[in-house]
């Protein structure tokens, strides 16, 4: 597990970060979970469009480009939905529903993970 940290502010975005690498981990993702705890979120790598198909709560999914910088958030996304992260996207972590908002995530921001 790795922690996810906001260098800009260096506020902790999740203190629990799984990565998903293989492609079954990473189209398993979060799906057939009843919520996803505050504090943990999946690192899907490499990634540059998410989908909550089957899943039962809304996430907020911040795309990175290679350098862990943000390029797009998605905030509160419902169940049943499709998102492109765009050109530079290369990963996407998804946390819980408003977990962006409230650690004053913005695009440009840089995005550090370390082992917990």
């Amino acid at each position: 597990m790795t922690a996810a940290v906001n260098q800009k502010n260096d506020k902790q975005l999740a203190s629990e970060v799984r990565v998903a690498r293989s492609l079954w981990a990473r189209f398993w993702g979060l799906m057939g979970r009843r919520a996803l705890p505050e504090g943990q979120g999946l690192l899907l790598a490499p990634c540059s469009s998410v989908h909550t198909f089957f899943m039962r709560f809304p996430i907020d999914v911040i795309f990175l480009d290679r350098d862990s910088r943000v390029v797009k958030i998605i905030p509160a996304m419902k169940p049943w939905r499709m998102a492109l992260g765009g050109r530079e996207a290369r990963s996407a972590l998804e946390l819980e529903a408003d977990a962006a908002e409230a650690n004053s995530l913005e695009p440009g921001d840089v995005i550090t993970f370390s082992a917990s």
